[in-house]
């Protein structure tokens, strides 16, 4: 487990930090619902409270169990990942990486939800009339993590020799 630990754990606190500064200089320095333009058309930076998931998925279920539910949700994947990464052996790097920018990510949207009852989100990215949802790092980690590990799949398939019938 220590091989596996030395992996994943510096992966999942270094995206907790870099989450939860990112979050704390957005709420110092823009105002809610603010939006500063980065690439005029493309990228601003702005700073909203997202009560529901990722993608805003949620965001208009009941506030009485929607908040603890995701609470719920949160704990539950990073002991899944806990358990899980108990399971691997020490020579899948990617699949670990993969778990720790997940579990890093969740763990920095449940301290929001912890303490706000909503997530920080500040990177709003368009084009012409087409908002993707606002996003924030921890967001952004669980992301790459899910490609990391529909990679590793991929990968980890075509190196399986054919077998014959």
């Amino acid at each position: 487990m220590r091989a596996r630990a030395a992996l994943l754990l510096p992966v999942a606190l270094g995206v907790l930090l870099l989450d939860q500064l990112s979050k704390l200089l957005i709420q110092t320095q823009i105002p809610l619902h603010t939006r500063i333009p980065v690439i005029p058309g493309l990228l601003d930076l702005t700073h909203i409270r997202n009560p529901g998931a990722a993608f805003g998925l949620f965001a208009s279920f009941p506030e009485g169990w929607r908040t603890p539910a995701l609470i719920a949700i949160s704990l539950a994947a990073l002991v899944v990942i806990v358990l899980f990464v108990r399971s691997l052996a020490p020579d899948r790097r990617l699949l670990l990486i993969a778990l720790g920018l997940i579990m890093g990510g969740a763990a920095g949207n449940l301290l929001d939800r912890l303490r706000f009852g909503a997530v920080v989100d500040f990177i709003d990215a368009y084009w012409r009339t087409y908002h993707w949802p606002a996003f924030n790092v921890a967001d952004s980690a669980v992301t790459v993590g899910v490609i990391a590990i529909l990679l590793d799949l991929w990968v980890g398939r075509k190196a399986e020799p054919a077998q014959s019938s």
